[in-house]
């Protein structure tokens, strides 16, 4: 009996240490559970912000490959365009080509068809000239003397008219010569604004749309028409007119005729601008020799003959001159 308060104490003593222990377990179980959920937190938090830092990282990639992506269309546009361009102009240099290589074609064409007309009116000559023999071997004398002398007589008339040309030939080089010397003369006297107002002549146009098919695409049109007549084009901000600028009045006057013959077609490019220019060229010329002609013969004038050509084709009428300078023209 005198052990039971001891075994009590000592069981009491043991039951306290156990609860100190348990309740000191239990604290620091949750001390380490409490520690455990910060770390969790800081290590979600910091998950969160390399989440964050990894999405800007691929949206500045993204935006980055989307720029150079960007930057590479550009270039390859900006290739094909330039592939584009000069495929472009490789198309009007063939164009240009092909229209050279069809004129010299048609040329070729046509000196073909006139050496075959040479060849066939020669052919007719020599059959005519044997036809021609053969009668005259059937003849008098005194007939055969007449045809001779009429023959003669043709070829003296050949041959006057071809000395009348070479006159003409010549006073047409004397008097360009003279002609060219008056004229420095008169441009060195003549006031520069007046000079500017003979030179220059203006084409009306009906609208002002069409300043811009003269001047065709990338300027073609223009410098074919400037080429191939010789005549400055002036396009300026003057309402529905151009200006035509050239020293030479016949050039000038062919540039008219064929500007204004192409705005009523209506049809403006290289080729079609050498065809109406060589044809209106044919025109005025036309136009000149026949004004000349008439004058010359209003007038009753012909060409003095040089001192060593023949006197006697001073003594042919001038009708007659008229006649053989028409027919060796």
């Amino acid at each position: 009996m005198e052990f039971l308060p001891a075994v009590l104490a000592l069981v009491i003593g043991v039951i306290i240490g156990v609860g100190s222990g348990i309740f000191f377990y239990v604290s620091n179980s949750k001390s380490r559970i409490r520690q455990s959920e910060t770390e969790a937190r800081l290590q979600l938090e910091s998950a969160r912000a390399e989440q964050k830092d990894l999405i800007l990282n691929a949206k500045d990639e993204a935006l980055r490959l989307r720029n150079e992506a960007e930057a590479q269309i550009r270039d390859l546009r900006a290739g094909i365009a330039k592939q584009e361009e000069r495929h472009q102009r490789k198309e009007e240099n063939l164009d240009r080509k092909l229209e050279g290589l069809e004129r010299r074609e048609r040329q070729m064409q046509t000196r073909e068809r006139q050496t075959e007309q040479i060849q066939r009116e020669a052919e007719q000559l020599r059959i005519q000239q044997q036809t021609e023999l053969e009668r005259i071997s059937a003849l008098s004398p005194e007939e055969a003397r007449t045809i001779i002398l009429q023959r003669v007589e043709a070829e003296a008339r050949d041959d006057s008219a071809r000395r009348i040309r070479e006159i003409e030939r010549a006073a047409r080089d004397e008097a360009e010569k003279t002609a060219r010397k008056v004229i420095a003369l008169a441009i060195q006297r003549c006031a520069s604004d007046y000079v500017a107002e003979v030179t220059v002549s203006t084409v009306a146009l009906p609208g002002e749309e069409l300043k811009g098919r003269i001047i065709g695409r990338e300027g073609r049109n223009i410098r074919a028409f400037e080429q191939i007549t010789g005549v400055d084009i002036i396009v300026d901000d003057t309402p529905e007119a151009v200006t035509l600028s050239c020293h030479d009045p016949v050039r000038r006057e062919v540039a008219r005729v064929a500007l204004n013959k192409l705005l009523k077609d209506g049809r403006i490019h290289p080729s079609r601008i050498e065809e109406v220019v060589a044809k209106t060229q044919q025109e005025i010329e036309q136009i000149m020799r026949e004004e000349g002609e008439r004058v010359a013969y209003e007038a009753n004038v012909r060409p003095a003959p040089r001192s060593d050509q023949a006197a006697g084709a001073a003594q042919i009428p001038y009708k007659l001159w008229a006649e053989c300078a028409a027919t060796f023209a």
